[in-house]
């Protein structure tokens, strides 16, 4: 995930970070915030190498005082502009509202960032406080009539303004903004929207708190040795490990940490459990309590549809899209549809094998959903004899982290410089300087691999500063990846599975993104949701070929290369589950695309929902969608993915198309590796970004790369 913090945004999203804030904030008897007697780190220049967050000096006290200076400078910087008695013009107009916000965007970065890896009550509940006051500061600049009506004189005037591309990028990115945020709305409707909005953010930020506690809450405690059957070693380790940090010694405990729920249903071979930790991961947010979601997509989704209605838009999913790739929902339909017939034929065969494979495993009944990951192991390994036990050996985390940095090396020619003496947020955290080959900065890059308490589940890219140009000078950003692996145990180091080692690469592609972005104005990096997994995805592909396999891939132990042999075996098996895989990704794809069509205020049972959406698409019964509504963090717990879950699978076509490119000649062909960095990674979202991926590729993408790769055509 991502979050844009400019002038115009002040965004809600959770990203990544820790910071253990256990103090109390200063509240007046009136309500209003007291200033700390301690200096606040906000309030200067960071006194750190390279600027980076003090974070053993940032308490909680520090944040709310921070966030409304932050607001008062943009506000008075905004008023600036208006009283400006200057003709409006590019640079006193757009410039000067694309340079606004620097120090509220300093402070939101961080506060958020930490908000995502460890959410303890102080900050949630600090976050539920500025989540109303952030929503009026962004809704005051965006319905500011006056500031309007100069972005419309310049918007107005740019046939005759001589402007560059980047900057008729920029000037209709802030029109646009503007427009479909309701600058031109009535005063009333102004108001109307400005109370949907604050209610947006409060029903997104409690729908993730919710997760977070359903996550945190629930544990499988197993007491007896024989429940344990079937479990690889690791696996057992790891939850013994856990709980001990639990205070269960002598137990063991499983999470829905993914590290934790996806190998318990691989191997376990007792089916009750399999099942018992199935449906708590599906029935997350649904248990009518206090943490149930169901009200709030309810909410979120007549919120939604009467902000887009407001604006002029039949649905949510129409408003959403106006600034994508993909620009109309019959696109994105009829693109999902494209890739669900022949996927739904490869997974009903998966279906029928399995089923199969139960029968012959002397179990009479119908396979469930939570006897996919069973089976589907099984027949791996009875088909290409690979499990996931034989391939962790040689995927020793710090050595996949090292294969990815070589990766970026041959082709960029960029170095990665351990920094321990720079401050860190949580002892789990690493960071690397990297280097162009000359030896000059790019930025900084944090790593933080392990689940714990707090730290919401899954893998994102985010970081604590963006590159932007100051006095025209490029300030470096501050990148991390988030992330959930598999942890270290007593006696052996963190094992990636297979697929852990993709979400490595992948992430790793998103941090390169955002350093590489080189623009001119912050309004100019953010690309369309469905451009911007392409620098991520295209990175699996070197994580997976078999060349750069042999030089990362050496056990933990030994130090020998992964054999051929199993090298053979992973290749043999890149089909397999592919169905499975890519249908459970798509029923989400149009789950996220039904609730956003939703045209007119209805009785939306969610239940009643979900069971039309799955139907009507054919959706077999030993599948359910990837997220479920009420665990469907990327688009009810923030707007970035919302209409927009389809954008893996779209930029799925693109990183399939573009690795093609270097197939062609070499893995590490430098033509294409300057190329791609030169007009995909480095330009943002400068320029129409089709217009980009063909100045690289010389011709549209086409999907059959993708159909060929994932065993479809």
């Amino acid at each position: 995930m991502r979050i844009r913090v400019t002038g115009l945004t002040v965004g809600l999203i959770w990203l990544a970070g820790l910071y253990a804030c256990n103090q109390k904030l200063v509240i007046t008897q009136e309500g209003k915030t007291a200033v700390p007697k301690d200096p606040n780190p906000f309030f200067a220049e960071f006194d750190t190498p390279y600027g980076v967050p003090p974070f053993g000096r940032i308490g909680i006290q520090h944040y709310q005082p921070a966030f409304q200076k932050g607001m008062e400078l943009q506000t008075q910087e905004i008023r600036a502009i208006v009283e400006n008695p200057q003709p409006p013009s590019f640079e006193n107009t757009i410039v000067a509202l694309d340079g606004s916000g620097e120090f509220l965007a300093r402070v939101s970065r961080v506060f958020y960032s930490l908000l995502g890896s460890d959410a303890d009550k102080p900050m949630l509940d600090l976050a539920k406080t500025l989540s109303p006051i952030l929503s009026k500061h962004r809704d005051d600049i965006l319905l500011n009539s006056s500031l309007y009506k100069k972005i419309k004189t310049v918007y107005q005037q740019k046939g005759s303004l001589q402007l560059s591309v980047e900057q008729n990028m920029l000037l209709e990115n802030t029109y646009l903004d503007f427009m479909l945020n309701g600058a031109e709305l009535s005063s009333e409707d102004m108001e109307k929207l400005r109370r949907i909005n604050r209610d947006l953010g409060l029903a997104t930020l409690q729908y993730g708190q919710n997760l977070l506690d359903e996550v945190n809450l629930f544990e499988l405690v197993v007491d007896n040795p024989s429940d344990l059957a079937g479990l690889p070693e690791s696996v057992v380790e790891a939850a013994k490990k856990t709980a001990e940090e639990r205070g269960k010694s002598g137990k063991w405990v499983f999470t829905l940490d993914k590290p934790s729920l996806i190998p318990f249903l691989q191997y376990s071979q007792i089916r009750s459990l399999r099942e018992k930790m199935y449906l708590a991961y599906i029935d997350m947010g649904n248990h009518g309590d206090e943490r149930d979601n169901k009200e709030l997509v309810q909410k979120i989704v007549s919120l939604r549809l009467d902000k887009a209605r407001m604006l002029g838009f039949d649905t949510y999913a129409d408003l959403k899209l106006r600034r994508r790739m993909a620009k109309e929902t019959k696109t994105v339909i009829d693109f999902l549809q494209r890739l669900w017939v022949p996927a739904l034929k490869v997974a009903k065969r998966e279906a029928a094998g399995l089923q199969a494979l139960a029968l012959k495993d002397g179990k009479n009944f119908e396979l469930q959903p939570w006897d996919w990951w069973y089976y589907a192991e099984m027949r791996r390994m009875s088909e290409y004899d690979l499990d996931d036990s034989q391939l962790r050996p040689y995927f020793k985390l710090e050595n996949v982290r090292a294969g990815a940095f070589a990766v970026a090396n041959k082709l960029y020619g960029i170095r990665f410089v351990a920094r321990p003496e720079l401050p860190v947020y949580h002892q789990n955290v690493e960071i690397f300087e990297v280097l162009e080959s000359d030896g000059t900065s790019i930025g900084l890059f944090y790593t933080d691999y392990f689940p714990r308490r707090g730290k919401r589940s899954g893998a994102w890219c985010g970081g604590f500063r963006e590159s932007y140009m100051k006095a025209g000078k490029r300030i470096a950003p501050l990148v991390t990846n988030v992330c959930n692996f598999t942890k270290p145990t007593s006696d052996k180091p963190a094992l990636l599975s297979l697929e852990e080692v993709g979400t490595l690469f992948h992430e790793f592609g998103h941090a390169l993104h955002a350093l590489f972005i080189n623009t001119q104005y912050r309004g100019t990096q953010d690309v369309p949701t469905d451009f911007v997994e392409l620098p991520s995805q295209i990175m699996e592909h070197w994580a997976y070929a078999p060349a750069v396999m042999k030089q990362y891939a050496r056990h933990y132990e030994t130090g020998e290369p992964i054999p051929d042999a199993l090298i053979e075996k992973i290749e043999k098996s890149r089909y397999f589950n592919q169905g499975f895989q890519t249908i459970e990704y798509l029923a989400a794809c149009r789950l996220d695309m039904d609730w956003h069509m939703v045209s007119a205020h209805e009785n939306m049972d969610v239940a009643a929902f979900e069971s039309k959406s799955t139907q009507s698409m054919g959706l077999i019964e030993q599948i359910a969608p990837r997220y479920r509504s009420t665990y469907f963090r990327h688009i009810f717990g923030g707007d970035f993915y919302t209409a927009g879950y389809y954008s893996y699978i779209w930029s799925g076509v693109l990183d399939a198309d573009a690795f093609e490119a270097f197939k062609e000649s070499s893995l590490f062909d430098q033509k294409a590796a300057q190329a791609f960095r030169k007009h995909v990674l480095s330009s943002g979202g400068s320029e129409d970004p089709l217009k980009l991926y063909k100045r690289f590729r010389g011709a549209e993408p086409s999907i059959e790369p993708l159909l060929r790769n994932r065993g479809l055509l």
